[in-house]
């Protein structure tokens, strides 16, 4: 890809570079989509699920959030202006899997307190 950012350029890279890689699609078994940062994995989704090109070769297996445990909460509660969409939200509630990371940062009543809140996101 281009710039290696799925997120700002799906339409056009990812969709360029999925369809080239389905000549080689029996030498592999799966594609990682690693989005860096806060990403909202939508357009992702949309992409691969509606775009006959993708859909006809390539599902989504699952959509893996690896979130910071110090810092997410703070994200969590960011107020984006104009109505705009929370990135760290949208990452937890469309994610299948959350991996907690640093959480030797945060005290144990803290992973706890935030491992509930993600409970009342992602259902």
């Amino acid at each position: 890809m281009d710039n290696g950012c799925v997120c700002c350029s799906v339409r056009g890279d990812l969709v360029r570079t999925l369809g080239q890689l389905t000549k080689r699609r029996k030498d592999f078994d799966a594609i990682l989509l690693e989005t860096t940062g806060l990403a909202d994995p939508a357009p992702i989704v949309y992409t691969i699920q509606t775009n006959p090109k993708m859909s006809d070769h390539y599902r989504i297996d699952s959509i893996v959030c690896l979130a910071d445990c110090k810092h997410l909460g703070l994200h969590l509660d960011d107020k984006k202006p104009d109505g705009s969409i929370n990135e760290a939200l949208q990452q937890v509630a469309f994610s299948d899997k959350i991996l907690l990371n640093k959480i030797d940062l945060v005290s144990k009543e803290e992973k706890e307190k935030l491992k509930a809140r993600l409970a009342t996101i992602n259902k």
